[in-house]
C-alpha cells in the first residue's frame, strides 16, 4: 500500500472512530497538566484509581495529614482527608471519585475545624481527569503519583491571585490495624 493511501485509511479511521483518539494535555504546572483547548477527557473506569484504596499519611503544607479512600463499590470511592497541625486539625475534606460521561471526575467539599463547610450546601470542587498510565492520576488541578505500593505523591494546583501555586503532598500508606 502507497504511503498516500495509508493516511487515507489512517485518516478514515479516525473519523469514524476506530483507532482511539489521542487526548492532547499541556502542563499547568510542573507537575500537573490540564486539557488542551477542544480536547475531551479520556476513558477511565473506577479500577483505573484502585490503587489510591487504603489509609495513607504524609505531609502537605508543612503540616501532617491522613487519608484513606475506600474500595470501588456502588459506582464510586469515598475518600476522606484531615490536614492536622499537632493535635489540632486544620480541615477536613470529603472526596468522591466517580465515573461521569466515561472518564473519571472526584469532586472535594472541605470543612473547618467545626465542620463547617467552606462551599454552599449544594456546592464542591471537582477535578475531572485529564491524563493517566499505569501509575498516574492527573485531574484538573491535581494529579497523584503511585510511586510504589506503599508511597505516593501528589501535586495540588492553588490560586493566589494571579499566580498559581503547587503544592506537594507526599504519602506513606498506613495499616489500619
Amino acid at each position: 500500500m502507497r504511503k498516500q493511501q495509508l493516511l487515507c485509511v489512517i485518516g478514515l479511521l479516525l473519523a469514524i472512530g476506530c483507532v482511539p483518539r489521542v487526548v492532547a494535555v499541556e502542563p499547568r504546572t510542573a507537575h500537573t497538566f490540564r486539557l488542551s483547548a477542544d480536547e475531551t477527557h479520556p476513558q477511565a473506569t473506577l479500577d483505573h484509581a484502585r490503587w489510591l484504596v487504603g489509609s495513607w499519611s504524609g505531609t502537605a503544607f508543612g503540616k501532617r495529614f491522613e487519608e484513606v479512600w475506600s474500595p470501588p463499590s456502588a459506582g464510586s470511592m469515598l475518600g476522606t482527608f484531615k490536614l492536622f497541625n499537632g493535635n489540632t486539625p486544620e480541615f477536613y475534606e470529603i472526596l468522591l471519585l466517580t465515573v461521569e460521561a466515561g472518564t473519571l471526575s472526584l469532586k472535594v467539599k472541605h470543612f473547618s475545624p467545626d465542620f463547617t463547610a467552606w462551599e454552599d450546601k449544594s456546592d464542591y470542587v471537582e477535578f475531572r481527569l485529564v491524563k493517566m498510565s499505569e501509575d498516574e492520576l492527573h485531574f484538573s488541578g491535581i494529579s497523584f503519583y503511585r510511586l510504589d505500593a506503599d508511597h505516593m505523591e501528589a501535586y495540588v494546583v492553588m490560586r493566589n491571585g494571579d499566580e498559581l501555586m503547587e503544592h506537594k503532598l507526599v504519602y506513606e500508606r498506613v495499616s489500619l490495624y
